[in-house]
């Protein structure tokens, strides 16, 4: 059998498997071209359960392109704020405004032309193609990956996007029209989510393409896919600042660029302080210290970085310059503050 047949075999067996097994996702529910957009967003890099509490809340307050492409964006990352990845929301609206002004306010109906819009790459092109229109182009992500490894036995290492080209054009070569295409897109999401799971934990007993595998047949699933081991993360020590003044707290808004770029923060700074050394930088802020206590150790793994942190409470005779003061209140109810925060905003609290 070759590589082509094989992978059209399994494309007819996922969409006989399918339709028995679906999940109530709530962006499955008749979505608009809109709702399979942003729920494919929200879904990058983030599990099903986390998004569903945030994509909820995300409709009733953005349920169209219009009103995603005319929301402050203080909102718009308070709205986002947890689910982490932020650029994803910055160029949602980005995207919702060019949508707007070039396109009437409704999404590319085309995987080519959507992927034009900023923030929409080939996976999430192909998924709001395919799903919305019956477009008959795939939505290759790591878990369509792994399972078109494990179907072929393949020793590439999907971490090149040379093996991601591949093995997209062998899928886009069984892929259906209409309906059908939709059904694939979810089916493979399904498949890869739920059954050809990462590691040796893949359920190959309950699997539709068990017959077709042969990494099965190897009896080596766990040994697919192949990819280049990733590189340690960077390991960052920070001091977190919180100043206190009569109730109110500083905080100060990120850089343009960056990590975290103009999000709201607390004060922090590169290196692990002492509390001589943070009372001194206080100072050096123009604060007046009238008090300093440990307030604990927290970590935060980002992509290619992780903080330890170490946090002092400080407070301060009177507010000093350069930072906006609040109360904890406000900053939870108008502030989008990063989760890497999390520790530090409930000791205020």
């Amino acid at each position: 059998m070759t590589e082509e047949e094989r992978i059209q075999n399994c494309t007819a067996r996922i969409l006989a498997w399918y339709p028995g097994v679906r999940r109530p996702l709530p962006w499955r529910e008749a979505p608009t071209p809109y709702e399979v957009w942003v729920s494919e967003i929200m879904l990058q890099q983030t599990r099903i359960e986390a998004v569903r509490p945030y994509y909820a809340r995300f409709l009733r307050e953005l349920p169209d392109v219009r009103a995603l492409a005319e929301v402050s964006e203080e909102r718009l990352l308070k709205l986002w704020e947890g689910l982490g990845y932020y650029s994803r929301a910055r160029n949602l609206q980005k995207a919702a405004r060019q949508i707007m002004a070039d396109c009437g306010g409704e999404l590319p109906r085309t995987a080519a032309e959507l992927k034009k819009l900023p923030g929409i790459g080939d996976y999430t092109a192909g998924a709001v193609a395919s799903i919305a229109y019956g477009e008959p182009e795939p939505a290759v992500d790591g878990n369509v990956l792994r399972l078109l490894s494990r179907v072929l036995a393949s020793g590439e290492d999907v971490l090149l996007p040379r093996t991601r080209a591949r093995m997209t054009a062998l899928l886009r070569a069984a892929y259906p029209r209409g309906e059908a295409a939709g059904l694939l897109t979810e089916g493979l999401m399904e498949l890869g989510e739920t059954v050809c799971v990462p590691n040796s934990e893949a359920r190959c007993e309950s699997c539709p393409l068990a017959s077709l595998c042969l990494a099965r047949e190897s009896g080596r699933p766990e040994a697919y896919p192949v990819r280049t081991p990733p590189r340690p993360r960077r390991i960052e020590q920070r001091t977190v600042l919180l100043l206190r003044c009569g109730g109110r707290w500083a905080i100060r808004k990120r850089e343009e660029k960056g990590l975290l770029a103009r999000m709201w923060e607390l004060p922090n700074i590169e290196g692990r302080l002492s509390a001589a050394e943070a009372a001194e930088a206080v100072r050096a802020l123009g604060g007046e210290l009238l008090s300093c206590e440990n307030c604990g150790e927290a970590r935060h793994v980002f992509t290619h970085v992780e903080w330890h942190m170490t946090g002092w409470l400080l407070e301060l005779a009177a507010e000093c310059p350069g930072f906006v003061w609040e109360s904890a209140a406000d900053i939870r109810a108008t502030r989008s503050v990063p989760t890497a925060f999390r520790y530090y905003l409930k000791q205020m609290e």
